[in-house]
């Protein structure tokens, strides 16, 4: 055997420890941070500005020589040189100055402000723990590491909140080899995060041994991130840089960037992809409606009285009007992929329920789109505690006369399952039977674990004619005998026996409300 192969492991056991140690002392030092007011989230956004400007001094310096994108009054060095209080003033003038600037710069600091006001601290953060640290001499797969441990570990902070831009890297990685994203292809994500998803299509694609061209369209044009959360989409982009993932310009224009700033339902997006992968935000409601064309809104879902001044946006390419971001959020990614593209959606099960609006997207996407496997997740994987969801696969179709679902794949990896994010956390093996049943090297070809002899079995399928007869074509569908209710030692909780009831009266209530609101614009009018 080639003695390189045998060294692999060792050199990416290697590159783990690595990046757990720096991971452990920067973390180190933002628990001391902490007793002087700065919290994680804080403290991580000031490490994304430092890192920034500490690398692209790195990459001016011989072998590499590349001219920085930074003024020179506001680089590195420029802080190495100050102490104190002028070290503090001058660290704001550079946010202050760098927010201003374009392109991927202007991206990663934009509204950029300092949190750490004692200038002692701040002294030490960036002599003692950023400056000792050659990043560039660094492999991508070490700094990215780094970095995205750092991520986890702020999501693990109930209090900041970003838990809910996390997806367990685990399920991540199975549905980006599942999928499949393949060299030349374009794959985006428009509720990126800090970029979970695109980075594990990233590894896979740079596994593929790209060619030179090949590895340049990697770097600068395969990825597509979108987020509306400032602070999540600097994180993101700055995932990405570490990566080794950058436009081809650094200036280059917003819509040229790898990672946008922006709210995905607003408007149908410029361009097609070729693989779509997101976990929209868990949230029911927006700020905004989406409204669809006259003739095939759906004012029953979600409306408000007409002193409402929420936005209203109109998308003639939805079908059905609502204030749901999930509900939107299918929508949209049905518009994402080219035709016989490929799309996989993490959603909550009250997707695969919901009356009203629920119901009319469910069929729509049955006929219009090869709906053909969905993944029921257990619950315990998410920082959001609760959380029900399902990994939903469909390929974008041309128009046809006939549904393009034929049979709907379900894997249950929820009933008789139990996960905790501490003491149980969702493993890739975990996934194992998920991947070898869903077969990636040909999803036609795909054998049942179910039978009456094997009613334990986790993978079935259902025909399209089945699908549209259930009830309100709900395809929240379960069969394996749970051992909870089966068990008359174990009550099970009242909120698990009410999660239906309770999404159809939430429905009933926005439908009555929608008639009331009706009923007062006519009065008004």
């Amino acid at each position: 055997m080639d003695q390189s192969l045998t060294n692999i492991p060792k050199r990416q056991a290697a590159d783990e420890e690595v990046a757990r140690q720096i991971v452990q002392r920067l973390w180190n030092f933002c628990n001391l941070l902490r007793d002087d007011g700065v919290s994680y989230s804080d403290y991580l956004e000031q490490l994304t500005y430092l890192l920034f400007l500490k690398m692209a001094h790195e990459a001016t310096l011989p072998p590499r020589r590349r001219p920085s994108p930074v003024p020179p009054d506001c680089d590195w060095p420029s802080l190495l040189a100050r102490k104190g209080d002028a070290l503090e003033a001058h660290y704001v003038k550079v946010l202050t100055t760098l927010s201003k600037q374009k392109g991927m710069l202007g991206l990663i600091f934009r509204k950029a402000q300092n949190r750490i006001r004692n200038p002692a601290l701040l002294q030490q953060l960036i002599v003692e723990l950023i400056d000792k640290q050659q990043w560039s001499a660094m492999s991508a797969d070490v700094k990215g590491d780094a970095y995205e441990g750092l991520l986890e570990r702020n999501a693990r902070d109930i209090k900041s909140g970003a838990g809910q831009y996390f997806t367990p890297r685990a399920l991540i990685q199975a549905v980006v080899e599942v999928v499949a994203p393949r060299l030349g292809e374009t794959v985006a994500d428009p509720a990126a995060g800090t970029g979970g998803f695109l980075l594990a299509a990233y590894r896979h694609l740079s596994a593929q041994k790209p060619d030179k061209e090949q590895a340049r369209h990697l770097k600068h044009h395969a990825l597509h991130a979108t987020d509306n959360v400032e602070s999540v989409a600097r994180l993101c982009a700055m995932n990405f840089l570490l990566h080794g993932i950058e436009p081809a310009r650094l200036d280059a224009a917003p819509q040229d960037l790898p990672v946008r700033l922006g709210d995905s339902l607003a408007h149908p997006d410029a361009n097609h992809y070729d693989v779509v992968l997101t976990n929209p935000p868990f949230g029911r409601k927006s700020t905004m409606r989406l409204s669809s064309t006259p003739a095939v809104s759906d004012e029953s879902e979600g409306a408000k009285d007409d002193e409402s001044d929420d936005l209203t946006v109109q998308r003639e390419d939805f079908w059905v009007s609502t204030r749901n971001k999930q509900l939107a959020f299918v929508q949209h990614v049905k518009t994402m992929p080219k035709v016989n593209g490929r799309a996989a959606m993490v959603l909550p099960d009250n997707v695969l329920f919901e009356t009203g609006a629920g119901e009319k997207i469910r069929r729509k996407l049955l006929a219009e789109c090869d709906v053909h496997t969905v993944l029921r997740l257990p619950t315990g994987i998410f920082y959001a505690q609760g959380v029900k969801a399902n990994v939903v696969f469909f390929d974008r179709k041309p128009g046809a006369a006939t549904p393009w679902t034929k049979r709907l794949w379900v894997y249950d990896l929820r009933t008789n399952k139990d996960f905790t994010l501490r003491t149980r956390p969702l493993r890739r093996e975990d996934l194992d039977e998920f991947v070898r049943c869903y077969n990636p090297a040909n999803r036609h070809d795909r054998t049942a674990t179910w039978s009456e002899a094997t009613p334990a079995g986790r993978w079935r399928s259902f025909a399209y004619d089945e699908l549209v007869v259930r009830d309100k074509c709900n395809l929240d569908i379960t069969w394996i005998p749970d051992a909870d209710l089966a068990s008359s030692e174990k009550v099970p909780d009242p909120d698990v026996l009410l999660d239906h009831m309770t999404e159809d009266l939430r429905a009933a209530l926005e439908q009555l409300e929608a008639v009331q609101a009706d009923l007062a614009r006519r009065r008004a009018g």
